[in-house]
């Protein structure tokens, strides 16, 4: 099944040109926004068409920026697609990967997407550890804060009580007083 998106920024733009083309393309639906940003990642014709498409389908649009004006949204999304056996088309830039070219330019594009979450990652990598470096906490946030640890620790040894009862008090599980101990003497 061939599956139309269209989408216009302004609500003084009209649609009719865009459901003109991919009725002439063949689309069997034709799914769209009017008067959203394309910067806009979460937009409600987008998310439907998404949910619509099934593995075999393929998503036709006029041209690319009308499914996104971010590159790396747009790389991201055309990868999911991909992932998820479903064709693209844009229509007026000859990307169809129903065809050999129209895969290798995909192909390009999926690679992009791939080099971009994968230097996303290494930012995120590097931010976490100049933050820890920094001395800032990177993850959850603790139950525990650490004059509550050494203090749990001087009422268990103080008091020769259970790490299950001031775990009680503290409001959190035995294992996650017991770690926060292990870390405190470590």
């Amino acid at each position: 099944m061939k599956v139309g998106y269209v989408r216009v920024s302004d609500h003084e733009q009209t649609l009719n040109l865009q459901v003109d083309a991919l009725t002439l393309a063949g689309c069997d639906a034709i799914y769209g926004d009017h008067g959203v940003s394309g910067c806009t990642v979460r937009r409600k014709g987008l998310d439907e068409v998404l949910t619509a498409l099934q593995s075999g389908d393929t998503l036709v649009v006029w041209k690319l920026d009308r499914l996104g004006r971010s590159t790396v949204h747009l790389l991201l999304l055309l990868d999911e697609l991909r992932k998820r056996g479903i064709a693209f088309v844009a229509v007026t830039q000859g990307i169809d990967t129903t065809t050999a070219i129209g895969r290798m330019v995909y192909g390009q594009l999926a690679l992009f997407a791939e080099f971009e979450r994968e230097q996303i990652c290494e930012r995120t990598r590097a931010g976490m550890a100049a933050a820890k470096r920094r001395g800032v906490h990177v993850g959850r946030p603790r139950k525990l804060t650490r004059a509550q640890v050494t203090e749990a620790s001087r009422r268990i040894r103080a008091e020769e009580i259970s790490v299950a009862h001031v775990a009680y008090d503290y409001d959190v599980s035995p294992s996650t007083l017991r770690r926060e101990l292990a870390k405190a003497a470590g």
